[in-house]
Parts: C-alpha cells; sequence; structure tokens
C-alpha cells in the first residue's frame, strides 16, 4: 500500500470526485453533457466519448490534488492512458489525487426493501490488474429501500466482499446508499449506523474502509464511524439531491467529505470552449471543497 495516498485519504482536505459512471449510467451522463443519445453507433464508441469527458476533466487546470483528494475511476478508465500515462498514474503522478476503481457489476432486483450487488466473478483478476495499474482502491455500491431484514443483507455482503479486497491489499470503499425518496429513511439509517458499527468493530488492526453515505436525516449521525480507527474516511454521495442541497447537507455533518458524481459534473457541457468549461468546473470543485471542509 502507497503510504503516501494513505497519509492523503486519512488527512488531506478536499473531497472524492467520482467518475466511475458505467455501461448502465453511461448514456444519461453523456445526454447531461450535451451529447445526444444518438451519437454513438455502438458500446465502444459510447465509451470512446465518456473517455473524452473524462480525460476533459482530468485534465482540466481546475482539478488538482489541492481541492480533490481522490477520484472513483470506471474499469474501462483504469484500463485507457490519458495524455500517454496509465490513467491511474496520470491522476496520481500529474494530478496529486488518489485513484480508486469501481469493482460492482450493478444491482439485483430488489428483495426486502433492499437491492444487493450482483456476482462479482470477476473480482480476483480485476483486484490484480487494479493493483498492477497503481490504484489505490475500491468502490462499490448497494442500495437500501427500508429498514429491516434486506438492509442488514446489504451491509453483509459489503463487508464480505471488502475483505477479499482487503486481503488483495486495496482499500475498499463500501457504498450502501439510503435512497433519499424512501419514506423510512431516517429509521434505515438508524438501522445502518448500528450495522456498520458492528462490522467495522470487527476488523483487524491495520484493516482501513471507507463508507460512502447518504446524507443523513440527523446530523453528525455517523461521527462515532468518521472517528472509528478501522475508517480511513467517511464521504457523503449526492444521492439525487441537487448539488446545493447536497452541499448543504454536507457542511451540516462535521469531518465528512464529499464524493459527488453528478453534482460534480452539473453545468459542464461538450460544446463549451475550453475557458468556459474550466470556469465551470472550477466553481463546482470550489463549492463542493468548501462544504467538505466542515
Amino acid at each position: 500500500m502507497n503510504q503516501e495516498q494513505l497519509e492523503k485519504m486519512r488527512s488531506g482536505r478536499g473531497f472524492v470526485a467520482a467518475l466511475d459512471q458505467s455501461g448502465g449510467s453511461t448514456p444519461k451522463a453523456l445526454r447531461l453533457y450535451g451529447v445526444a443519445e444518438g451519437s454513438w453507433a455502438s458500446e465502444a464508441e459510447m465509451f470512446d466519448l465518456i473517455h473524452q469527458m473524462r480525460t476533459r476533466i482530468f485534465t482540466s487546470p481546475s482539478f488538482g490534488g489541492d481541492r480533490i483528494i481522490g477520484t472513483i475511476l470506471f474499469e474501462q478508465t483504469m484500463d485507457r492512458d490519458i495524455e500517454g500515462r496509465p490513467a491511474p498514474d496520470y491522476v496520481w503522478e500529474v494530478k496529486g489525487v488518489v485513484p480508486f476503481v469501481k469493482v460492482d457489476r450493478g444491482l439485483e432486483e430488489e428483495a426486502d426493501g433492499a437491492r444487493l450487488m450482483k456476482p462479482m466473478p470477476g473480482l480476483a483478476d480485476l483486484l490484480a490488474r487494479a493493483r498492477a495499474r497503481h490504484v489505490f482502491g475500491t468502490k462499490m455500491r448497494s442500495v437500501i429501500l427500508r429498514p429491516g431484514a434486506g438492509l442488514q443483507a446489504v451491509v453483509d455482503q459489503q463487508f464480505e466482499v471488502a475483505r477479499t479486497i482487503l486481503a488483495a491489499g486495496l482499500v475498499p470503499i463500501i457504498e450502501p446508499e439510503v435512497d433519499i425518496h424512501s419514506p423510512a429513511k431516517g429509521e434505515a439509517e438508524e438501522q445502518l449506523h448500528a450495522a456498520l458499527r458492528e462490522k467495522l468493530d470487527a476488523l483487524e488492526p491495520e484493516q482501513y474502509v471507507m463508507l460512502k453515505l447518504t446524507p443523513p436525516e440527523t446530523d453528525d449521525l455517523y461521527a462515532d464511524l468518521v472517528a472509528h480507527p478501522r475508517v480511513l474516511r467517511v464521504v457523503f454521495l449526492s444521492g439525487g439531491y441537487s448539488r446545493e442541497e447536497a452541499n448543504a447537507r454536507l457542511a451540516r455533518n462535521h469531518g465528512v467529505v464529499a464524493s459527488f458524481s453528478r453534482a460534480l459534473t452539473e453545468g459542464l457541457g461538450a460544446g463549451q470552449s475550453q475557458e468556459e468549461f474550466d470556469a465551470t468546473l472550477d466553481a463546482s470543485i470550489a463549492s463542493i471543497a468548501a462544504a467538505s471542509a466542515t
């Protein structure tokens, strides 16, 4: 494990940029960027277009380690180059940003008020490739719709896979997202908090994880997890909130930083001049970094 990257994730100022849209979410990300859905003839062309968008973000002077501590890459981004360097090396060596990679394969259908992760038969190979490409950690997402047995199943599955990732020498970002539209969101978060605490207490010394959580209804609900010795960092997703709302909720929770995706790229457009693009991205990064500094 890279100790410099470990310290940056533990104590660096800034937030985590989530740029890991996969096959299912890429068309929407491109549409918001101003690239119409008929602009590509194949999935390969679609991924080329999203890589161009991500490259424009990564190479912008607005994107750097002074305000961004880490970034979550899509697997294909990890395997591609940026300005002649492997993407993980570019973001770390040129920009000073710690690279992660999304490892989940999407979600199962709802059962018991939750959506578990689909099986990951190629996980061992992906983790080996990530290590070879100098990636620091991983990210995997589940969704919780209401409290109950499904919520516990989400936490059990997340930590089971996390142990495999830890054994491979990488730091997992555990993401049990609570749906912001859940009619029992606060109750689900109380159950999630207790379930996470139990799993974290069972980890061994020097086994570090990160948590990526939905901004809770009760401010500072996760304060004890922020301080937990096994937790490298707690980050918040935007979860469908506008950037303004996500920032406001984030700022009310101390010691937590953002890991925004759609809220980060809000306002960016393929038709913008480089000057307009950089200015829009700079304003977005500045507002998220400020909300992450509480």
